[in-house]
C-alpha cells in the first residue's frame, strides 16, 4: 500500500518548470529516498506536499487524503523538516518543543518523547543558540517527530553535518519506520548517503522523475545499461550527465 502518491505532480513559476509531471509512490512503513542534483525539484516537491506551494497542474494523495480539499487533514499527519531548522535562540531546546507541542495541542509528555527518540533528553535545558550544528539538526528532527506522525517529510536532515552527526541521524532515520510505525520520505543528493537508509528511491532531475524503484532494481537496470553496478554514486551520476545530454547539455 502506498501512503503518499502523486499523479502528474507539476510546479511551474513564470518560464520555468521546477517539478514536470511526476508520479511517485511512496510505500506505508519505508524510507524513500528522494535523490537529486541540488535544484532538481526536490525541495519544491515536498513543499506542495506541505501545502507550502500549490502544483500547477497534477494532484496528490497522503494516506487517502487528496490535496487540496484535505489540507488540514493531511497536515495532521505529518511532520516536516524543511531547509535549515530555525529556533528561537534564547529558548532552551525543551522550550522551542513545548512551542511546538503546545501549537499542536500535544501532552507535555510529547516534549520528553521527542527529545529521548533524538538523543537531547541531557541538553533539554540548553539554550538552542549554545546548540552545535549536529545538536540543531536533532532539534529540527525532533519538532518534525513530536507526536509520532505517521509520515515524516525530512529535506536534506544532515546537510553540514560531520561524518559522526552524518551517521547519527542516519541511523536515527534507519530506525523510525520500526520503532515508531512511520513512514519517511528523505531527500539528499548524494545516493551514498540514500542506500545506507533508504528501501526505495526516486531519482530526480531538472523536476523530471529519471528512476523509482528498489536500490536493487537500481542495479539491475545499470548493468543493463552498461554502468558500473558496483559503484551506484557513478550509477546516479552518469543517469543525471545523461539526461543533461538528452536535455541539450542543459545543467
Amino acid at each position: 500500500m502506498n501512503i503518499i502518491e502523486t499523479n502528474h505532480l507539476t510546479k511551474s513559476y513564470a518560464g520555468f518548470t521546477a517539478v514536470s509531471n511526476v508520479s511517485l509512490h511512496i510505500p506505508k512503513g519505508t524510507v524513500y529516498g528522494f535523490l537529486g542534483p541540488n535544484g532538481a525539484g526536490k525541495s519544491t516537491t515536498m513543499k506542495m506536499f506541505l501545502g507550502l506551494t500549490k502544483p500547477t497542474d497534477g494532484d496528490f494523495l497522503i494516506d487517502g487524503k487528496k490535496y487540496p480539499k484535505d489540507r488540514i487533514e493531511i497536515l495532521k499527519e505529518v511532520g516536516s523538516f524543511i531547509e535549515a531548522p530555525s529556533f528561537y535562540g534564547n529558548l532552551t531546546g525543551e522550550e522551542n518543543l513545548d512551542i511546538v507541542r503546545r501549537i499542536l495541542g500535544l501532552p507535555k509528555s510529547a516534549v520528553d518523547d521527542a527529545l529521548e527518540l533524538t538523543g537531547l533528553t541531557q541538553w533539554r535545558k540548553r539554550l538552542a543558540r549554545k546548540y552545535s550544528l549536529g545538536m540543531k539538526q536533532r532539534l529540527g528532527l525532533a519538532s518534525a517527530l513530536i507526536g509520532r506522525p505517521p509520515i515524516l517529510i525530512l529535506d536534506e536532515p544532515t546537510n553540514g553535518l560531520d561524518p559522526v552527526g552524518i551517521h547519527e541521524i542516519r541511523s536515527l532515520i534507519r530506525s523510525l519506520p520500526e520503532k515508531l510505525q512511520c513512514t519517511v520520505l528523505v531527500s539528499s543528493h548524494l545516493l551514498s548517503e540514500i542506500e545506507l537508509m533508504a528501501d526505495n528511491i526516486g531519482i530526480l532531475n531538472h523536476g523530471r522523475l529519471l528512476f523509482e524503484g528498489t536500490l536493487k532494481e537500481l542495479k539491475q537496470g545499470a548493468e543493463m545499461k552498461g554502468y558500473d553496478a558496483d559503484n551506484l554514486e557513478d550509477t546516479f551520476l552518469a543517469m543525471i550527465e545523461e539526461d543533461n545530454f538528452q536535455r541539450g547539455g542543459a545543467r
